[in-house]
């Protein structure tokens, strides 16, 4: 992988790692060191954790034929679930860099095939979430 691209996709990995652990343990504070991105990262987890039921609402219903939520592999669900979050929260991130940003992410994670679904899954969704972007 180049290194120059992973390098504005570490905030994401840093935001699916902060989720990961939340879900795994739900009582334990997230704390949030001392980084450039801080801020980003501290909005996309707590706003992603606060508008959980609204994502999977949206999940549901734009995407009821393409994914079951409760079959899916929770590292997926947590790509998907911030990815989407930035898609229909934060607009001054175009789509398209928020996909690829989640794709580089996932490959720290996730096999080659579910990187190639959560794309086509993405790319569906923020077709109807940003159609004008």
């Amino acid at each position: 992988m180049d290194p120059k691209k992973s390098k504005n996709s570490k905030p994401r990995i840093k935001v699916i790692q902060k989720l990961y652990s939340s879900l795994m343990n739900p009582e334990t504070k997230i704390d949030y060191p001392k980084s450039q991105f801080k801020k980003f990262i501290k909005d996309v987890v707590t706003g992603t954790l606060e508008r959980s039921e609204l994502i999977e609402e949206t999940i549901n219903l734009h995407l009821s034929n393409d994914i079951k939520l409760p079959k899916t592999d929770k590292l997926l669900k947590i790509i998907l679930y911030a990815a989407i979050f930035e898609l229909m929260f934060r607009h001054t991130t175009s789509k398209k860099v928020i996909i690829s940003e989640y794709l580089l992410a996932s490959e720290h994670f996730l096999e080659k095939i579910q990187i190639g679904y959560l794309n086509a899954i993405l790319d569906k969704i923020a077709k109807e979430l940003r159609k004008d972007d």
